[in-house]
């Protein structure tokens, strides 16, 4: 399977040598689960996409820490894509931002939440249990990083997971587009270093929280199962 990376912004270059960018994060993830997975990576924040929307098999948008309200250019123009992929019934994963985004290219909503960030660790629960889950646990816990959050989901899509800070979690649309508020791909040093950076933005209580929850693991690998379970479904 050739998976296509959207990319939507760039990690703090003191960062890069210790976590890599966003594509680095997913492909560490999703190779550990696959050896066989292909990648390819556009960097749709440069204008970057492919020249054949059939060139790989599937497509992933990363987290960004743009809105996707905002009015850069090339933000309507990812928004744009989706609604192509959509039409072409390609098979797309959004995470964190690409969750949002989806939601907002697909006549959903999202804006900043009420309940300040969520940081850290979280759990979010399936309503039910979809073909591509492994039939277990109906919560997980995953790492997120998010002010913004979709408070209506893409039309005709069906919220599958979520929690009371996050009601809309894990969105499915039709057979081919999955999305998760969460970063599956993060690892606790990483969102740690975000945290920490942003902690005056965050405030001291999520920050705070969202420390202590590092204590406990993320279901990363899991949640990882889960969407290449999909885009071979």
């Amino acid at each position: 399977m050739k998976l296509g990376i959207l990319k939507t912004d760039a990690v703090r270059p003191e960062w890069v040598p210790d976590f890599g960018e966003y594509p680095d994060m997913f492909i560490a993830l999703l190779s550990r689960l696959d050896p066989t997975l292909e990648f390819h990576v556009y960097d749709v924040q440069e204008g970057v996409y492919p020249q054949d929307i059939d060139e790989v098999d599937a497509y992933l948008i990363t987290g960004s820490k743009s809105s996707v309200y905002d009015s850069d250019p090339w933000i309507a123009r990812l928004k744009a894509f989706v609604r192509t992929l959509h039409a072409r019934k390609k098979k797309l994963l959004g995470i964190c931002f690409g969750h949002q985004l989806v939601a907002e290219a697909l006549g959903g909503k999202t804006e900043k939440s009420p309940k300040g960030w969520g940081v850290g660790i979280h759990r979010h629960s399936f309503q039910r249990l979809p073909a591509w889950h492994d039939q277990g646990s109906a919560a997980f816990a995953i790492l997120v990083s998010h002010q913004d959050q979709v408070v209506a989901p893409a039309a005709g899509a069906e919220v599958l997971a979520g929690s009371e800070f996050c009601e809309n979690a894990v969105c499915q649309l039709g057979d081919h587009i999955l999305t998760f508020q969460g970063h599956p791909e993060f690892v606790p040093g990483y969102a740690q270093a975000v945290m920490q950076f942003r902690r005056e933005r965050i405030g001291e209580q999520a920050y705070t929280q969202g420390m202590a929850s590092l204590a406990e693991d993320s279901e990363a690998e899991r949640v990882g199962r889960w969407m290449l379970a999909f885009l071979r479904s």
